[in-house]
């Protein structure tokens, strides 16, 4: 819950006032009910692939995480317009800010160029054939996979990166929520004044 709304409303909220969005499929845990939902799987990307079963014939084909409840319909805007650049997915994502290092057994084996880094989020946009292809692996492919962009990807698919911020926060920890409530909070007092 997030200032007593479900994580997952307030996605919602931002997918159904992006003008491209004609039509939101919600993957749910099994056994979760929820009005016009379908079943998800064990992995995440059976869940999508559940999803885009239940999708309809779309040709481009969004996937946000509910767990992402500060996504603002510009970026989903500016996610599914750059699939036009001759891409086949296009990930949300912010540059890395801090330094990066590789690691083995605790000892560093390189500092990586953090100029060339992003943290991959949600929205990612797919043209639809590229993300069945992805999906149509085996179920131990899907369950090892961390983002659907990055099955496409392995596949030789062209994604792209639109730049997103830090707000697009993923909540996953209770710091997490408590700062998705303070920046709800201060949007709150920003468009009050």
């Amino acid at each position: 819950m997030l200032r007593g709304r479900p994580l997952l409303e307030w996605s919602l909220d931002a997918l159904r006032a992006a003008p491209s969005i004609e039509r939101v499929v919600v993957a749910v845990p099994p056994g979760v009910e929820y009005p016009g939902g379908v079943e998800g799987g064990e992995a995440r990307s059976q869940s999508v692939r559940n999803a885009l079963a239940a999708a309809g014939e779309a040709e481009v084909v969004l996937v946000h995480d509910a767990a992402r409840p500060l996504l603002d319909t510009d970026l989903v805007e500016r996610c599914v317009a750059a699939l036009d650049g001759g891409a086949d997915a296009v990930v949300a994502a912010a540059p890395v800010p801090d330094t990066v290092k590789e690691a083995t057994d605790g000892t560093v084996v390189r500092t990586l160029d953090r100029t060339r880094l992003w943290a991959v989020q949600t929205p990612q946009v797919f043209r639809r054939a590229a993300l069945e292809a992805a999906l149509a692996q085996s179920d131990d492919v899907l369950a090892a996979a961390t983002d659907d962009a990055g099955l496409v990807e392995a596949r030789g698919g062209v994604v792209r990166v639109v730049e997103s911020t830090a707000r697009n926060l993923k909540v996953t920890t209770e710091i997490d929520l408590r700062l998705a409530e303070l920046l709800l909070a201060q949007a709150d007092g920003i468009e009050g004044e």
